[in-house]
């Protein structure tokens, strides 16, 4: 449910044709928003999606991030952002470290300096669990992100910048779970890199709630994480298999360039400081100043007794929870109506 807030606003969504704007789109427009504004680089899929929604409060915005000029001309009179747009493949940030940059922390850059510059309220920026203690390009350039977005709040003024952060969110484009359906659809073998790897499991309408949570709670500079439950990708190459009623065998392929045995949604020292809101964590920004010489001298004792919050310590489903939550979603849902009409999706 979208709150009644936000129903006489004017939100921009970057990046907004991807998975996320897609269902924050639904999910806004369904109650009442009174602009929705989508800026993105790629005019075939807002083509798509103006077709898709034909909505007269949908305005689309060709532009890219990189520039500032065309995100300041998407943002005037905007009263909150939803900050998507990112380069998130991690074997393509991987070999293009520079684009991961340009994109996700210039950009990011450019989205921040122009809300505060056209006095937008709110500005949410979507980060990803691989930048807590991060190991690839992508997770780098997101912790960057996080940074700055820390670091530009302090000189907001009345514009509150904070970010969420997140797993990987299901059958989202690029996400594990359709390959796994279309490897089982063509009778392939299911290509699992690591059968012991865990992931949160989060669904594209968490994805949302966790964005309107942060919208009606955030101070300046904090990061919101929503609790989820997680799962050993062999397990859900199972509860698929289940699902769609077909076994294939399963390849173990090893792991891929720079991913990560298991998701980190918080870090131990971020655990020291965070407030648990029920389904939710608030990290706040970090208070210091340059004048943190007394932090060396005294320490925290906190830190040393605190845990990071990973896909290996949260709650773990097993396989009949997992095709429970499978048969809930509603790509899972179109996917076996394509299956039982002969359409191949």
């Amino acid at each position: 449910m979208v709150p009644d807030i936000l129903k006489d606003k004017t939100a921009l969504v970057t990046g907004g044709t991807g998975s996320f704007g897609q269902t924050i789109s639904r999910r806004f427009l369904a109650h009442g928003i009174k602009e929705l504004r989508i800026l993105s680089r790629d005019e075939k899929k807002q083509d798509d999606m103006r077709q898709q929604f034909n909505d007269q409060r949908l305005r689309f915005f060709l532009g890219d991030v990189r520039e500032e000029s065309s995100v300041r001309e998407a943002m005037r009179g905007v009263d909150l952002v939803f900050h998507a747009a990112a380069l998130k493949q991690v074997p393509s940030c991987e070999f293009h470290p520079m684009e991961a940059v340009r994109t996700n922390v210039l950009g990011a850059e450019n989205v921040m300096s122009a809300a505060v510059s056209c006095g937008v309220d709110r500005v949410i920026a979507l980060s990803t669990d691989k930048a807590v203690y991060p190991i690839n390009a992508m997770g780098l350039s997101k912790a960057l992100m996080e940074k700055l977005t820390i670091a530009k709040s302090r000189s907001a003024g009345d514009t509150v910048l904070c970010a969420t952060r997140y797993g990987n969110v299901m059958a989202s484009r690029g996400s594990v779970i359709p390959l796994f359906i279309r490897q089982l659809r063509e009778g392939k073998e299911i290509t699992v890199t690591d059968p012991n790897m865990t992931r949160f499991l989060m669904s594209l309408e968490d994805s949302v709630d966790l964005v309107l949570f942060a919208y009606q709670h955030a101070r300046q500079g904090d990061i919101f994480v929503q609790k989820a439950p997680a799962c050993t990708v062999s397990v859900l190459a199972e509860a698929i298999q289940i699902v769609f009623a077909k076994k294939v065998p399963v390849s173990v392929i090893g792991t891929r360039h720079g991913e990560k045995l298991y998701e980190s949604l918080v870090s131990r020292e971020e655990m020291a400081r965070a407030e648990d809101l029920g389904d939710f964590y608030r990290i706040p920004a970090d208070a210091r100043d340059l004048n943190y010489s007394k932090f060396f001298s005294q320490g925290e004792e906190s830190i040393s007794v605190a845990h990071d919050y990973t896909s290996h310590n949260t709650r773990q489903l097993d396989v009949q929870e997992v095709v429970s939550l499978l048969r809930s979603l509603d790509y899972v849902k179109q996917e076996l109506a394509g299956e039982n009409t002969g359409l191949m999706a």
